[in-house]
């Protein structure tokens, strides 16, 4: 080992070259897994071709209704239908199972393959624990994000209240999404990852109220925002525009503001627009409502700031006085005639000023005197009415007196302002409170007031030039969008939270996690984040799949176990998707870009994404987030996970060889594209862990650097349960927990056990899926003289009492396991093993001492031969010790030496591939292997 000096710019260099030869083999991914996308859509256009002509065929065809169950059967034997396969052949196999099995099993594997009720209980019972409440405080692990689910479709409240909250907010360092609230399955999506939500003029429809529900369960508080008055019955009725209405539109409005009020009630907090309005929230029971006023946003400014170097008022003559008033919708009839009779009289008195109105409004007869002299322009884009507003002279903003009008905002004084146009405007709260009379504006009470200000502002040029420089000076200092966000929103949102900025963040992912625990790998990957949730400054986060669950297809779900946050994802089911869909699939590759966003990992740990798709390595890729991949099983290598072929028995292969590969799969169109994806994926990683040597071996005569992987030996559960001591007058008891799997040496097992005749023993076979609700081990058609008895699963609080029940596990397994999880777990519990030879399983075994080592050979001789060996020394287990247990891996040293690596390949990734040693003056001491 020796020390070099590499300056920053060399590490700048180095980093570069990494990320040039990451984007490379990026486009490579791309192109297989695009090329593997093609063959999914033509295996499902084939699929949906096929499903077409079985339609047709069964609606017009007999003898497909009679040869029906037939097919049934046939579907017994083998999950995907085959129609190329013999009648003959199926029949066999039927008569196989009932010759071995009896009728009462071949019932039950028909509906073990067909009946969904099973499914159903499996979402409906972990359903709870999906959608169960989250405290507040775990919201600390994500990403500062606020959302801002909003009605979109009213221009001018989305620009005021959405656009610009948005921009605010962005300012401060928050990141903000905004999604119609209509949009309800991107809104339940952005949901899961953010740390406040908005609501904003959303009326209380189911889907709303489900979207509030939701943010509640994830520990969030909501804000309902509004600024009109739109949410109170008895203050709408008030409002004489309403008249202006038919009677079902005003019906609508009408229901429409029991609605609004049912969501402001639900989500408890209130944002309003004005003091007033934020009165009238808090007069209906909320506690908690915060005003931010609208403002100036860069849009606005840099529109006006336009209009104002290119306006050359050319379009009316020099003499004109020109009042501009934006309408926008015909709800404003009556609040225009608040001024109509004032203005006409000044329009009488000085035929230059004429009247320009914006958007939709009804002229009330008092105009028809001066209707030569009023144009009306339809409703337009901001830019444009920004526009035509720029080359006014004046500008009003007549509004009858109400509590409805009162808590309206100041906008058209603000647009106004930005052009220095004085304004004319009833004196409602929001005005009243800027207005200072005849200095920034004017306020008019009466029809005399209304004619004397405008005349008054069309005889003075000086007037109306000093009223608008005021104006403008006042509404830029006050109303400046950087002035807003430091004075109202900052209160209410607070700066992102950065306490734990510093803390070593970590995303494990794992196909199974807790409530839907599965297998070997997923108790190992629950163990890993018991440990790092425990540890301070670590942020501890997990992606997983779930089964379904109602109204939630498609959308990931956020949930909590103990400390650590998860987002689970459905996994692709559809019919003919076979191998490809767990292989690369975009949606789920999606969701996992959100959560690395929400999360913000500084190394990813891949533990075993089977089913959930390669794709995943490429997400962290593409952020350059480094990652490391435990080598769970042959996944990576093998199509079949376990290297067997079509029968299900090992293939025998070291070395992968394709050419075999598609042999075995003829079928299958995308082997040498699978191949490639994982090439690149293993190869990007920082770091590859392999659960034992034997498995370390393998991963390296198939092209692995033997310098980039390293052994990470799984924990397990040791006993807390003292073993109760044998008794000499009970029966030999054997163990099973593998599953029904030919590669597993179910069937081995079975054999064997049936040809023992003479000997007193018990056999407790382990159904691993009962758990999940699915019934998967019959024994019905067994033939044995002794007893087998089939058991759920065991958990690690009912692991002691299982292996206290047994004196010898079997784990004939005829392929070469990655590990040997109960293996293990039998081993510290004084329970003798007998396993075949070649992989990981038999590492911690020594043979004749604590166990027996068999060869993994198809046949069943070893196996009955070591079985009757035990049966004939029974005595043997009546004070057994295992003497090499203190040489097992515990969970504790799994996981910090998994800490370890994790921490080494994110400093890796981010100093070049070299280990920092020290920092000083610019340069960097590194130190790496020579």
């Amino acid at each position: 080992m020796i020390i070099v000096m590499v300056s920053v710019k060399t590490l700048l260099d180095i980093t570069l070259t990494q990320k040039t030869n990451m984007n490379e083999m990026l486009l490579e991914s791309y192109k297989a897994s695009e090329r593997i996308q093609n063959i999914k859509i033509e295996e499902l256009e084939k699929g949906v071709n096929h499903l077409n002509n079985t339609l047709f065929i069964e609606r017009n065809s007999l003898s497909w209704r009679i040869t029906y169950p037939l097919r049934i059967l046939k579907r017994i034997v083998r999950k995907n239908l085959t129609s190329k396969r013999e009648i003959n052949h199926i029949i066999k196999q039927i008569y196989r199972i009932y010759k071995s099995d009896g009728v009462v099993v071949l019932y039950k594997k028909i509906v073990k393959k067909f009946s969904k009720k099973e499914i159903f209980k499996i979402s409906n019972k972990n359903e709870k624990i999906y959608l169960s409440n989250i405290n507040e405080k775990y919201l600390e692990i994500l990403e500062p994000h606020i959302l801002i689910i909003a009605e979109l479709s009213l221009r001018q409240c989305a620009k005021y209240r959405v656009g610009q909250k948005k921009e605010a907010l962005e300012s401060l360092g928050w990141t903000v999404s905004v999604v119609d609230w209509r949009d309800k399955k991107d809104s339940l999506s952005l949901l899961q990852v953010c740390t406040q939500v908005v609501f904003y003029r959303t009326p209380a429809f189911n889907s709303v109220k489900d979207l509030i529900i939701e943010a509640k369960r994830l520990g969030l508080s909501p804000w309902w925002e509004v600024d009109d008055l739109i949410f109170s019955r008895e203050y709408y009725l008030e409002n004489n525009n309403l008249i202006t209405l038919s009677k079902r539109e005003r019906e609508e409005v009408l229901w429409g503001a029991e609605l609004f009020k049912e969501c402001l009630t639900l989500c408890e907090r209130g944002i309003a627009s004005t003091h007033q309005l934020a009165n009238v929230m808090r007069s209906m029971g909320l506690a908690d409502v915060r005003t931010i006023e609208n403002s100036f946003d860069k849009n606005t400014l840099l529109i006006a700031d336009s209009i104002i170097k290119g306006t050359i008022r050319s379009d009316h003559d020099e003499n004109e006085i020109r009042i501009v008033y934006g309408s926008g919708t015909k709800t404003h009839d009556a609040d225009f005639k608040i001024a109509a009779q004032g203005l006409v009289n000044a329009m009488l008195a000085d035929h230059r000023i004429t009247l320009h109105v914006v958007g939709e409004l009804t002229l009330p007869v008092e105009c028809d005197v001066v209707r030569s002299r009023i144009t009306c322009i339809p409703e337009c884009d901001y830019a444009t009415y920004m526009q035509i507003l720029s080359n006014a002279d004046i500008t009003i903003a007549p509004l009858e007196k109400s509590i409805f009008n009162d808590c309206k905002s100041n906008i058209k004084f603000l647009e106004g302002a930005v052009f220095s146009i004085p304004i004319v405007c009833s004196p409602v709260d929001a005005f009243k409170r800027i207005i200072q009379q005849g200095e920034n504006g004017f306020l008019a009470h009466t029809e005399h007031e209304w004619t004397q200000t405008i005349l008054w502002l069309a005889q003075s040029s000086a007037l109306r030039c000093k009223v608008g420089k005021s104006a403008q000076k006042f509404a830029l200092n006050f109303y400046h969008q950087d002035t807003i966000t430091q004075r109202q929103v900052l209160p209410v949102f607070g700066l992102p939270n950065s306490e734990k900025k510093d803390d070593f963040s970590i995303l494990s992912v794992n196909i199974y996690f807790s409530p839907n625990s599965f297998g070997g790998a997923t108790f190992v990957a629950e163990e890993m984040a018991n440990y790092f949730s425990q540890q301070k400054k670590i942020k501890f986060s997990v992606f997983t799949s779930r089964p379904e669950i109602r109204e939630r297809e498609q959308v990931g779900v956020r949930y909590q176990v103990g400390t650590s946050a998860i987002m689970a994802v459905e996994t692709d089911s559809a019919p003919y998707s076979g191998y490809l869909a767990g292989l690369d699939n975009p949606r789920i590759t999606e969701n996992f870009r959100v959560w690395l966003k929400a999360v913000k990992p500084n190394v990813v740990h891949f533990h075993s994404i089977i089913g959930l798709g390669v794709g995943l390595t490429r997400a962290c890729m593409e952020n350059y987030i480094p990652y490391v991949i435990t080598l769970h099983d042959a996944w990576w290598l093998c199509e079949r996970n376990y290297m067997v072929n079509g029968q299900g028995k090992f293939c025998g292969q070291r070395k992968i060889d394709l050419t075999q590969c598609q042999i075995c799969m003829p079928k299958s169109k995308h082997l040498k594209e699978r191949a490639q994806l994982m090439q690149i994926a293993l190869d990007n990683a920082a770091l590859l862990l392999a659960p034992s040597e034997s498995h370390r071996q393998l991963y390296i005569d198939n092209g692995v650097s033997p310098e980039k992987i390293v052994v990470n030996k799984n924990g397990f559960v040791w006993p807390r349960k003292n073993r109760p001591a044998r008794k000499a007058t009970q029966p030999l008891r054997f163990g099973y927990v593998s599953g029904e799997e030919i590669v597993k040496g179910y069937n081995l097992l079975r054999e064997v056990f049936e040809k023992i005749d003479g000997y007193d023993w018990e056999l407790m076979l382990v159904d691993n899926k009962k758990n999940l609700g699915i019934e998967s081990l019959f024994t019905g058609g067994w033939k044995t003289k002794g007893r087998v008895k089939i058991l759920p699963a065991y958990t690690q609080e009912t692991m002691d009492d299982f292996y206290n029940t047994i004196d010898v596990l079997v784990f004939p397994s005829q392929c070469k396991e990655s590990y040997g999880l109960s293996v293990r777990e039998a081993l510290a519990r004084d329970v003798w093993v007998i396993a075949t030879n070649g992989g990981g399983q038999v590492e911690d075994i020594v043979d004749g001492e604590n166990g027996t080592i068999i060869a993994a050979n198809g046949t069943s001789i070893e196996l009955e031969k070591a079985v009757l060996d035990l049966l004939k020394n029974t005595d043997k287990f009546i004070n057994y010790k295992n003497n090499y247990k203190y040489k097992l891996t515990t969970f504790k040293r799994q996981a910090e030496a998994l800490e370890v690596f994790l921490r080494q390949s994110a400093y890796s990734h981010q100093y070049g591939t070299l280990h920092v040693a020290h920092a000083w003056q610019g340069e960097l001491s590194l130190s790496c292997s020579v």
